[in-house]
């Protein structure tokens, strides 16, 4: 169980917040793959009108203050689109976990964030903007993301703390990142509230829950949708 503060109560961004207890991560759900290449060959093809409304939109909901989704600075998802897209590339598999995580975000055309659940050693999390002086190392040379003006997720160790970020619809921290021994995951999509509704994100989130509820023997899953300026309990 856990809390997630949606505090982002001037960009119209939902919230789904999914948790997982009893992971292992070397395994991955059955048929994860057979529908990870279903997938992998349709975005071969442009994206639908559809989708590419949704992709702009997730672009839109990233555009506040100094903080501009260009270059790299776009959402993680349109990585994955252009990846996917890639005759030259073979789309990498990583662990059952994140598997999951980039076939949900490879889907939806949406970005989210996945999380070593202990490591963050939170008692919630705050969604908010990055203030000037915030960043952290996204990857294992050190190289660090500036935060300002970017949705963050952040650890709260107290209610009224403005968190540590350890996420972002674009990197997420080095220091929260799945390993071989996670055995709790914390996951938020990032969804514009200008194309999808509440009651279509709480069926997104409960898709990637049903498939984390396979990537282990006895796995417990919950899930929870937080418009802006709520609290939920996940």
């Amino acid at each position: 169980m856990m809390i997630v503060w949606n505090d982002l109560t001037t960009v119209p961004v939902l919230i789904g917040g999914v948790c997982a207890e009893g992971i292992q991560p070397s395994r991955a759900p059955q048929g994860l793959d057979d529908a990870l290449d279903a997938l992998l060959h349709r975005r071969r093809q442009p994206l639908t009108p559809a989708e590419e409304q949704r992709r702009l939109a997730a672009r839109d909901m990233l555009r506040n203050g100094r903080y501009k989704p260009t270059g790299r600075g776009k959402p993680a998802s349109e990585y994955l689109v252009r990846a996917a897209a890639s005759a030259e590339r073979t789309f990498p598999r990583i662990n059952g976990p994140v598997d999951v995580g980039n076939y949900i975000s490879l889907k939806t055309v949406l970005p989210l964030s996945l999380w070593d659940y202990d490591r963050a050693n939170a008692s919630g999390y705050r969604f908010r903007l990055g203030h000037a002086d915030e960043s952290y190392a996204f990857n294992a040379g050190g190289q660090r993301i500036a935060l300002h003006d970017l949705v963050v997720g952040c650890a709260l160790r107290a209610e009224q703390d403005l968190g540590t970020p350890i996420v972002n619809p674009v990197k997420d921290s080095m220091a929260t990142k799945i390993t071989p021994e996670t055995t709790r995951v914390a996951a938020a999509i990032y969804a514009p509230q200008t194309v999808i509704s509440p009651d279509e994100l709480q069926s997104l989130c409960a898709t990637m829950a049903e498939w984390l509820s396979h990537c282990g023997e006895q796995v417990t899953v919950t899930y929870d949708v937080a418009p802006p300026g709520t609290r939920v309990e996940v």
